[in-house]
């Protein structure tokens, strides 16, 4: 059963992300009063410019925000089903990066899995602002373990799946990318798989969601 909030996914990314929108929020008030309050054509013309920027991004992003994590199939976990279609998920791993919230559904889900949790967050390595935002409000679970990307507490070959939804991006670069892939295979028993949900670092998801 989904207990998520009709516009749960929107808000949690205006919470952790609230500096940008309340950037653009002041300058759309500010260049939307530049239009009746100046004269000069050319400054309305930059005013008309940055409303529609500081609009875009407002709406733009809360609002496929919304349709991407509230209104999509990506928490009503249908597609998890037939990703998991022949696996028997006996033990499984997941992974985030300083901000998890979807363990405690698959748990719920999946009650008869033995489920280890792992945190990837590196302070010195994963310094943006919004994922300090999240790890504040929502901690890690007191049953999840600290663990580097490349090096993971568990055994080898111990695994039925690993989990990385909307985490593993954190991992800036490649090489750290290869070491999270490399370390899953490790611990993935033959016949094991990953499920790994992403955002595509493309110029869709840029006009999408902005900077």
């Amino acid at each position: 059963m989904n207990t998520r909030g009709k516009w749960q996914g929107m808000l949690t990314i205006a919470r952790f992300n609230w500096p940008f929108y309340v950037a653009a929020m002041a300058l759309s008030i500010a260049s939307f009063a530049g239009l009746f309050l100046l004269t000069e054509v050319t400054l309305k013309i930059i005013c008309g410019i940055v409303l529609a920027g500081s609009a875009y991004f407002l709406i733009g992003s809360l609002g496929i925000s919304h349709l991407i994590y509230d209104r999509s199939d990506l928490y009503r976990w249908v597609w998890l089903e037939r990703a998991l279609q022949g696996s028997n998920m006996r033990h499984a791993v997941f992974c985030h990066c300083g901000f998890d919230e979807s363990s405690a559904e698959l748990r719920g889900k999946f009650h008869e899995v033995q489920w280890q949790l792992l945190d990837h967050f590196d302070e010195k390595q994963m310094t943006e602002a919004s994922i300090r935002r999240a790890r504040a409000l929502f901690p890690p679970s007191p049953d999840t373990l600290p663990s580097r990307h490349n090096e993971w507490p568990v055994n080898a070959q111990s695994v039925d799946v690993v989990f990385g939804l909307l985490a593993i991006h954190e991992l800036r670069n490649e090489a750290e990318r290869t070491a999270w892939f490399a370390e899953s295979r490790r611990c993935l028993r033959q016949g094991g798989r990953v499920v790994l949900v992403e955002h595509v670092r493309d110029l869709a998801n840029f006009l999408a969601f902005g900077p």
